[in-house]
């Protein structure tokens, strides 16, 4: 078959495939990110999905582990987890912007199979409305103290106002992000660096903290419990990978700047992450005094507190209002736009009609809002340490697919799969992983084994996803992978430099052009296949055959 074909035009798209194919307002949500739209330098990309950790939550999960276990224990746990957040972020980051995939997309080639990965889209796709919805009620109460909005209001306002910034996806957030970084990191470093320097005393007040729960020294289950809530934050890879999968091909003479950005927006943004965990604790424990322990791990209470040492009074609420607005914003439509693609992948695979990214814009804003309006606040610690652990059976099992048994043992394909038809419908490996560390650390947490294992539950979901991954894939002799090895395009899928191929061909259901990694042979016609028409194709009309299995 020849590398190019004359565009078809005899046929015009469905509304489906016309909708589909609007890359401008869909932003490839099914697909490979084609390298003709991805324009952007290393660096706006990495500033893009920095300014996507802007949250204002890890102020709060910090703040709410060291009330309740101390400064010490609270500095532990994040450290813990911030480690392997980032050890296991590394190679999930590297694949998304070496092949341009989103992590729904790796993996399912990574354990999961085409239809298993299905429900760690679920996971995830929870994971951002969460997220909104815990990042809504903090600019709620920011706009209450500062504007006297009830909450309910105020909730509503965090939603509706994200809507028209998240509709046209990586276009408009990169703009977004890249303007107000600057202004955000002042806000919130300045007050820190204001307190230390001329009130000393606020460090030592901050390092003897003991807590509430009455351990006073380093106590393992303390530390363990902690780090289990801020592993609830594991999940923010995806957010992180779905701007990542926009980086440039990789090549001699940007390899330098290439690997920065995606360690340092990949992994790395974790360590931003840690800092302002640490930072809600000092907060926390500067303002207790004067706000009380319900009050301390608000995110706008901390900061109303530390402008309020180093500005006039009647500037100190407007600004924490603007510092609380302008992070809500800058989290919350990444929230809006990664929940809008996990959902749409899902609602796809499962029904094979394309809705349209759109629809789950408003889907996903609509959990949070019912997730606001329930008070979620109040119980924040609880949900984020029940999500952990499913949130951590994921991304341990993709990360260790990757690492172990892609590149270690050589069992999973080196190269990620994403297309339907070439990947069977469930893959045991992930799936069994996946399940069996999800449910027994879920039992865990809740005290189903004991009371003694319960703190243990994070360190139970890793070590059982990290362990039966690569068991699994032995057992199985890695069988389960690839439906087929052979798409049925002559054309390399890689070209010299290791990145994607960027020859193109015309789909010949829709009519468009697709570059080669998003392609396959059709199986009815002496032509090819886009990954979007065979994911909408009802019939299976346009498969190739599974091969059969080697001997």
């Amino acid at each position: 078959m020849s590398t190019t074909e004359s565009r078809a035009t005899s046929t015009p798209p469905t509304t489906t495939e016309s909708r589909a194919t609007s890359e401008t307002l869909e932003d490839y949500t099914l697909r490979f990110a084609p390298r003709s739209y991805r324009r952007w330098t290393p660096a706006v990309v990495a500033t893009t999905a920095l300014g996507g950790i802007a949250y204002m939550a890890d102020f709060s999960i910090g703040a709410g582990i060291g009330l309740a276990h101390g400064t010490g224990n609270a500095l532990l746990a994040i450290a813990v987890a911030a480690v392997v957040i980032f050890a296991t972020g590394f190679p999930l980051a590297y694949y998304g912007a070496r092949y341009n995939l989103d992590l729904d997309l790796i993996t399912r080639g990574s354990g999961f199979g085409y239809y298993g990965s299905v429900l760690t889209s679920v996971i995830f796709a929870s994971f951002t409305f969460i997220f909104f919805a815990l990042e809504g009620s903090i600019m709620a109460q920011g706009l209450k103290l500062g504007l006297g909005l009830p909450l309910w209001l105020g909730y509503l306002v965090s939603t509706l106002m994200v809507i028209p910034l998240v509709i046209y996806g990586m276009s408009a957030l990169s703009k977004l992000q890249v303007w107000t970084t600057p202004v955000w990191l002042l806000l919130m470093v300045g007050p820190l660096v204001y307190l230390v320097a001329t009130d000393p005393g606020t460090v030592d007040r901050f390092l003897s903290y003991a807590g509430t729960d009455g351990q006073g020294g380093i106590d393992t289950a303390s530390v363990l419990l902690g780090a289990g809530v801020c592993l609830s934050l594991i999940a923010q890879i995806g957010e992180q990978i779905d701007y990542l999968r926009f980086m440039p091909p990789r090549t001699e003479a940007n390899k330098r700047g290439w690997w920065t950005a995606v360690v340092m927006a990949g992994p790395g943004w974790v360590v931003l992450g840690a800092l302002k965990q640490a930072i809600g604790v000092f907060l926390a424990v500067y303002i207790i005094a004067e706000v009380g322990a319900d009050a301390a791990p608000e995110p706008i209470q901390q900061f109303r507190g530390a402008f309020d040492a180093m500005l006039p009074s009647w500037l100190v609420v407007p600004l924490a209002v603007v510092l609380v607005v302008i992070s809500q914003i800058k989290i919350n439509v990444t929230n809006a736009y990664s929940g809008s693609l996990a959902w749409t992948n899902s609602f796809t695979r499962v029904t094979r009609h394309y809705p349209g990214r759109l629809v789950f814009v408003l889907v996903n804003l609509g959990f949070a809002l019912a997730l606001m309006e329930a008070d979620m606040f109040s119980f924040l610690n609880d949900i984020l340490g029940f999500y952990s652990n499913c949130a951590i059976a994921w991304i341990v099992t993709v990360a260790t697919d990757i690492g172990v048994n892609k590149y270690l043992l050589r069992i999973s394909p080196l190269r990620p799969e994403f297309r339907r038809g070439m990947l069977y419908a469930v893959n045991p490996v992930g799936v069994i992983a996946f399940t069996a560390a999800s449910g027994l650390s879920i039992a865990m947490y809740f005290h189903a084994l004991g009371d003694t294992l319960q703190p243990y539950s994070p360190v139970a979901a890793a070590v059982i996803a990290f362990v039966l991954t690569p068991l699994v894939a032995y057992v199985t002799k890695g069988r389960y992978y690839l439906r087929r090895t052979d798409d049925g395009l002559d054309e390399p899928m890689l070209d010299a430099d290791g990145n994607p191929s960027a020859v193109t061909y015309d789909c010949h259901v829709c009519h468009q052009s697709y570059e080669r990694p998003d392609l396959a042979a059709c199986a009815t016609h002496d032509a090819v296949v886009c990954s979007l028409c065979l994911s909408t194709d009802g019939v299976g009309d346009h498969l190739l055959p599974a091969q059969p299995p080697l001997a």
